[in-house]
């Protein structure tokens, strides 16, 4: 399933280290793409979006309309 997510606080390539380290610490077989620019992460990946959500929150950013 690939998830989508807007997030408006990523500042550049440190927070899309940061996302990325993240998740790929609770989900090993994910595929993430920080796009620094329009300020999206794709997620590839079998776990769920709220979970993917979760993980982006307590790495310290927000999610648009979540």
């Amino acid at each position: 399933m690939t998830i989508q997510l807007k997030v408006p606080n990523i500042q550049g390539n440190e927070c899309a280290q940061k996302i990325t380290k993240s998740i790929l610490t609770m989900e090993s077989d994910a595929k993430v793409d920080v796009d620094v620019d329009t300020k999206t992460v794709t997620v590839d990946t079998a776990a769920s979006e709220e979970s993917i959500k979760q993980i982006v929150q307590s790495a310290g950013f927000t999610i648009e309309g979540y």
